[in-house]
């Protein structure tokens, strides 16, 4: 163990020391085909939906705010299923796989990545109704950050480099790029979501040991551990749905997951709320009509990207078909933008980074 991850382990045992990993329930879900807006105000049952950053901490240290959930049936879903279509594909000026996306006041910017020889990216790419362009650089390239907006300032938290995890937090603007701040411990493969004026870091890899934190980012006031996984948890689906952050698969950094967890800011209390059909990792999330959703991802293996779009109620965890991607795709990066969603780049089966950013509205 390196020396970094044993200081770590020494600074947040005192904190999670009682708990431990529960086993938890795998609920049933059934997958139900979308249909369209005007399909579903023909029907003559209307059914209701329910509306709903990064430490080191070594695997098995434990941690007081994970707690299993009761058993709930994800089977029966609180309303139909929400259906998208492909609204609109714009080319990047380059490709890239495993940006990090977020919405400002001028757009979206697509912040960093790998490029089309897999290594690490410092560019910065602006997403607006002109098309896409790049505006700028991180001060050192990276990949598998995580970005979040709060109050219409982007920051960019964490990713891998040729020195190895980044602990940086960057702010990134129109007047160029600020250290906003430092995660305890540097780390990649994190996933972001802002609630409340707080951005939360899920999980990540310090690139000896996958984490179990949630590390909640006040701007101007710094980092602290505000929650704990199950389990540790590498690029994982994350979107902030009703107050909460949903946290659907990932991986161990040895096989995909199924879980989908609700994280509570208030409480700082992790919740399962259901189960994926199957194992998915390296997924994209976003939030839209009160749901999360799920975007493309793969297996275990690094060529199984799958095409599937999946809607999960975030009060029950029931999940459904919302459509599919073009082809099937990994590894984008991903945002809501006033009622569409916007995916960034991506993976391919053949391993090849993708030079689109598509945008994604509710069928009519």
């Amino acid at each position: 163990m390196s020396a970094l991850s044993c200081a770590a382990e020494r600074v947040f045992s005192r904190r999670a020391d009682t708990a431990r990993v529960s086993a938890r329930p795998r609920s049933r879900t059934r997958l139900v085909a979308p249909q369209s807006r005007a399909a579903r105000r023909g029907r003559c049952v209307v059914l209701s939906w329910a509306a709903a950053v990064v430490v080191v901490v070594v695997s098995g240290c434990g941690g007081g705010q994970a707690t299993p959930s009761a058993k709930r049936s994800s089977a029966a879903s609180a309303s139909a299923p929400l259906a998208l279509r492909l609204a609109s594909t714009r080319p990047l000026p380059a490709p890239v796989q495993l940006p990090a996306v977020t919405v400002t006041g001028a757009g979206a910017l697509s912040i960093a990545g790998l490029d089309a020889a897999e290594s690490s990216s410092s560019q910065i790419v602006l997403i607006d109704s002109g098309g896409a362009r790049a505006v700028g650089q991180l001060p050192v390239a990276l990949h598998d950050g995580a970005a979040a907006s709060v109050e219409g300032q982007a920051y960019y938290f964490g990713g891998g480099g040729a020195s190895g995890a980044s602990a940086a937090i960057y702010r990134v603007g129109p007047a160029g790029v600020s250290v906003a701040g430092r995660l305890p411990a540097g780390a990649s493969d994190v996933g972001a979501a802002a609630v409340g004026g707080r951005v939360y870091v899920i999980g990540g890899y310090t690139e000896v040991v996958p984490l179990r934190t949630i590390v909640a980012f006040t701007p101007g006031g710094g980092a602290r551990v505000a929650g704990m996984l199950p389990q540790p948890l590498r690029y994982p689906a994350v979107a902030a749905v009703g107050g909460r952050v949903l946290i659907a698969g990932g991986t161990s950094g040895q096989s995909a997951q199924q879980e989908i967890l609700s994280f509570d800011p208030r409480s700082g209390v992790v919740h399962q709320i259901g189960t994926l059909p199957q194992p998915l990792t390296h997924a994209a999330g976003a939030a839209l009509d009160g749901r999360l959703l799920v975007f493309g991802g793969r297996g275990s293996e690094r060529t199984s990207q799958r095409a599937e779009i999946l809607s999960i109620d975030p009060a029950t965890g029931a999940t459904s078909y919302a459509g599919r991607l073009p082809q099937p795709l990994s590894d984008m990066g991903a945002a809501s933008l006033g009622g569409e969603v916007l995916l960034v780049g991506g993976r391919d089966r053949r391993g090849a980074a993708h030079d689109r950013a598509l945008t994604y509205r509710p069928a009519p």
